[in-house]
């Protein structure tokens, strides 16, 4: 099954300095049939002005992945992290027993970022937070793991989660395909963040979502080129 959630469906919000879309209910958007894909609870879309953001605020006992799209963004926290990422470069907190952080746009252009959570395998550990550069050249038609808590990505490069999960990125020329395996106690969550694809033959537009699950064998075809953001988790 692939569950196609069109952008122009999304639910969010435009405060100024922020636009944001809603893959799944958030914030004051709630939809009862968009509650979570598996383990994967939050798919945010934000596109964040130039000198403004996050003002420092708690979580806890979430996965919390950011993969930076256009721009840069700059993260702090009480646990004295600090670090600025760019477009194409993923950062990952681990909220555990809990964080307070910032995210700020510190450029002259606007940010855009896919903000991902992903429900712990545990709770109670102990924060974590880290950031990688991964380099677009690697990921070309093929998945590249970001970050993963999957048993088998161990020692991979990975920025580390902690949830038996992943989140992969591929870069595709139009006309590409590229082909992944998925379990069938897995579900996958893909959105192209640029260009357009068809899996298993339905098209999916940029920012357009699709939620798969009991589709043994993911065939990617590119239709324009493109930039593509994969989420793996369990079922339940």
């Amino acid at each position: 099954m692939i569950d196609v959630r069109p952008f122009a469906s999304l639910g969010g919000a435009n405060h100024g300095w922020l636009k944001a879309k809603h893959h799944f209910s958030f914030a004051n958007y709630h939809d009862p049939a968009r509650m979570n894909w598996g383990r994967l609870r939050v798919w945010n879309d934000d596109e964040i002005a130039p000198g403004t953001g996050f003002d420092p605020h708690p979580h806890r006992d979430m996965e919390i992945i950011t993969y930076v799209r256009d721009g840069a963004i700059t993260h702090r926290d009480n646990l004295g992290n600090e670090g600025r990422t760019e477009a194409g470069d993923v950062q990952i907190m681990s909220a555990g027993t809990g964080v307070v952080h910032s995210e700020y746009n510190l450029e002259p252009g606007t940010t855009r970022i896919f903000q991902i959570w992903i429900m712990p395998d545990r709770r109670g550990t102990k924060p974590n937070w880290g950031a990688k550069q991964f380099p677009k050249a690697l990921r070309e038609a093929g998945f590249e793991v970001l970050a993963s808590g999957r048993p088998g990505d161990a020692g991979n490069g990975a920025l580390p989660l902690n949830v038996n999960g992943a989140v992969m990125a591929a870069t595709l020329k139009a006309g590409q395909t590229l082909t992944t395996a998925l379990g069938p106690d897995r579900a996958a969550y893909l959105v192209p963040a640029k260009g357009a694809v068809t899996v298993n033959g339905v098209a999916l537009n940029a920012r357009d979502g699709a939620g798969i699950v009991d589709e043994p064998k993911l065939a990617i075809t590119a239709t324009e080129d493109s930039e593509l953001v994969l989420v793996e988790v369990a079922k339940e």
